[in-house]
Parts: C-alpha cells; structure tokens; sequence
C-alpha cells in the first residue's frame, strides 16, 4: 500500500485537474526568455512536470488500491428518488479557505429527496466566451429541507419560511470549475439529481465510522447527517494536507460528531499511521472504544483499501464511494466503468448508476 497521500483530487466525482504543458512546446517558450525570465520559466516548467509526476503516481497508486476490492451491492429495499431537472437559484457562493468554495442552492425537491452519498450533475453557463459542453458531477455535501412559515407562539417568535437548500463544496481545478467559479449569488444553475446510489446503514446500526480526505469528505458527510438523525454514534476521520484546509469541522460540530483530524503536515495521514491509530481508537476496551458496525469512507482508492482493512480486521461491512469522470451521469454514455471484474462479454457496473457508492472487500487470495 502507497502511504503518501499528499497528491488530492478535486472531488469523488468532478473533473480533470488542468494539466502543465511539459512538451517540447514548453522548451521553445523557455528558449524565447532570458536572464531572470528564462530562470523563472524554468522553475515553473520543473515544478509543472514534477506535479504531473506526481498526479500520475498518485492515480496509479489509487487505480491499483482498487483491484479486486469493489463489488456492487446487493439490492437494496429503499427505492432511490426520482431524479429531476432544476432550475436553482445560488444563494450563497463563497471561498473556503485557500483550495476551496462553497455553493448553496435553492432547490425543494433535492433537499427533501437526495439521500446520503448521492449527488447532481450542474451544467454550467458559459464564461470568457467559452463553452461548457459537459455538465460537471459534485456529490451533495448538506441537504437542508424546506421550512414552512410559522406564527408566533408564547415561546417562539415568528418565523419565516425557508426553502430547501443543498450544499456543494469543491476545489477551482480545472475550465469547467473555474466558469462554475464566476456564477454570481443571484444567478441559476441547472442541476439535474439526485443521482446515484448512496450509503445505506444496515439495520441495527449503532455506530459508524467515517473516513473522508479533501472535498471526499462531501460524500459522506450526508450519512452523518442521516447518522445524527438516526441516533447512530458517529465518528469522522477528516483529511488533508494540512489542518487550516481540513473541511467538515463546522458541520461535524453541528452534527455531534466526533472528529479525528489526519493531515499531511504532521504525518498523522500516513496509512500505516492512520491505520494504528483508528485500531487503537477502536480497540473495544471501553464502550465509547467498541468498533464501529459500518465504515464508510470517500476520498482516494489508498483510503478505501484503509477502509476495507479496518472492516475485515473488525469483521464489519465497508461502503466506499468511488471517483469517475461523468458525461451524464444517468447512466447513457456508459462511460464511467467502475473497477469491478466482470465477464467481459457483459458489460460491467457503472460508477453513476451502480454506485458512486460500493461494497469494499478485501479480496481472499
């Protein structure tokens, strides 16, 4: 297993990340300059190539953390809703520390419906005379129903009512994510969700654990939502390069969740460490110390493997959301194969419509 976990994609479901020109075009741009300039533009060039060194490392890394892990579920008994397509007013659009920003739109019938784990295609407007062809996919971070008016009482004010809101975060990365960027409060977004198959709790939960790295962490922050409703013990690693960029503490506060905090910069993210810790967390010594029934994590194929280690030392199910690019993420384009071996005669599962969310099981070899 690759213990680095230093390289973050922008989301679970999201785009590309831009890549640095490394060609033999970016030599003659370097043999054009001169003296500061050419040192310059040489540093950039050497940083662009390492970082797309290591964005490839990491993906390889990730592809092979995944072999033989993901199977689809079985069938589940609770009916996924009804996707629609919305027209949703952007209530608030702001930065989240350095690497990220956070979207709040208006939308009834996905705040009521979106289950845990699931998430939207946005099309996105056109921006510096670009074009956007595709819609982008972002899971559903917060889910907010809508709240009708209510008198005033002897013991409340009155209130008024509220629409149904979701929440988005996601990292500027790419050309679609940066016109996503430039869409004012006030303007629209045309969404189309909820989709896909979330987490589901198995009967009798009592405890979860959740692990989330990066914006990941937005896939399943829904399922502590559903957990806090439901009375389930939550706990929540979060994780990211360092802790001022950590997401998820104002909403885990909100949810009563417990949270443990893994980052790059004090090593405590490195698995092998993250790995030690969570079993000692977990060590059933003491009632709050007893494991989890479930795992649930989302963020990077290293984590996932984590994630299904944990489970099978522990002997408990482990759900994990995966990443895919999407085109329509309904399920038409078939181009989000998910990494499940099948016969190859017979189209396998789709990351959209199968999941984004899977079992994950350590293969017996």
């Amino acid at each position: 297993m690759n213990p680095n976990l230093s390289s973050e994609r922008n989301h679970a479901l999201v785009e590309p990340v831009d890549t640095p020109q490394v060609g033999s075009r970016g030599l003659d741009t370097l043999d054009q300059r001169g003296g500061d300039g050419r040192r310059r533009a040489t540093a950039e060039y050497t940083a662009g190539r390492e970082a797309a060194a290591r964005a490839r490392a990491f993906a390889e890394a990730d592809e092979r953390a995944l072999e033989g892990l993901i199977s689809v579920r079985p069938r589940s008994a609770v009916s996924r809703p009804q996707p629609v397509w919305d027209d949703a007013l952007v209530l608030v659009h702001e930065p989240v520390g350095e690497r990220y920003r956070r979207l709040v739109l208006a939308s009834d019938t996905i705040a009521a419906t979106a289950q845990a784990g699931q998430f939207l295609m946005i099309t996105v407007p056109p921006h510096d005379g670009a074009t956007i062809l595709l819609p982008r996919p972002m899971a559903i971070h917060r889910r907010r129903p809508a709240t009708p008016a209510r008198p005033a009482s002897t013991h409340q004010p009155a209130t008024a009512a509220a629409p149904g809101t979701i929440e988005l975060i996601y990292g500027v990365v790419g050309r679609g994510t940066r016109a996503l960027a430039a869409v004012p409060v006030g303007g629209t977004l045309q969404l189309t969700g909820p989709l896909g198959r979330g987490f589901e709790f198995p009967a009798g939960t009592r405890t979860v654990l959740l692990i989330g790295r990066g914006v990941g962490i937005c896939g399943v922050m829904g399922a502590a939502e559903d957990a806090a409703a439901a009375g389930i013990r939550t706990t929540m690693v979060l994780s990211g390069r360092s802790a001022d960029q950590l997401l998820g503490r104002t909403d885990c506060a909100e949810l009563g969740v417990r949270v443990l905090e893994a980052t790059d910069d004090d090593g405590t993210s490195d698995l092998t460490a993250l790995s030690a810790r969570l079993r000692g967390h977990f060590d059933g010594t003491t009632t709050e110390k007893t494991p989890p029934d479930v795992v649930m994590v989302c963020g990077a194929g290293v984590l996932a493997r984590l994630a299904a280690e944990l489970g099978a030392h522990w002997e408990v199910p482990v759900q994990a959301s995966l990443e895919a690019h999407m085109a329509c993420g309904l399920g038409y384009c078939h181009g989000c194969a998910a990494p499940v071996r099948t016969d190859p005669s017979v189209e396998g599962p789709l990351v959209c419509a199968d999941g984004p969310v899977f079992d994950a099981v350590i293969p017996i070899v």
